[in-house]
């Protein structure tokens, strides 16, 4: 179960970026290709967007997890909601949505 801490911190995480990706690197160094992926979709769709590194976080990382229920990443999350990893931003964006939900 996430303690009080950790749970406030994910969420003034989230309240303090409209569009917050979780991610392994950041979206001028993607570590991973899932999150290169997602930061070129969200580039494609012009969003202004942060991302967080959950490779220098381990609590973040590992409570993310539990907090979304959730268990891989990237996750992508809207006005504190979230929306997916990689694979559902992607069938988003192919469907015409991904840039109506980002700047919606």
């Amino acid at each position: 179960m996430l303690d009080q801490e950790l749970t406030a911190k994910i969420e003034t995480l989230l309240k303090q970026n409209q569009v917050m990706l979780f991610m392994k690197g950041n979206k001028t160094q993607p570590m991973c290709g899932f999150s290169a992926q997602v930061v070129s979709l969200l580039n494609k769709n012009k969003a202004s967007y942060d991302t967080f590194d959950i490779l220098g976080d381990w609590d973040i990382r590992e409570g993310l997890k539990e907090y979304s229920h959730w268990p891989t990443f990237p996750q992508l999350y809207v006005k504190g909601e979230l929306i997916g990893g990689c694979d559902i931003v992607m069938e988003l964006e192919r469907k015409g949505e991904l840039g109506k939900i980002l700047n919606g």
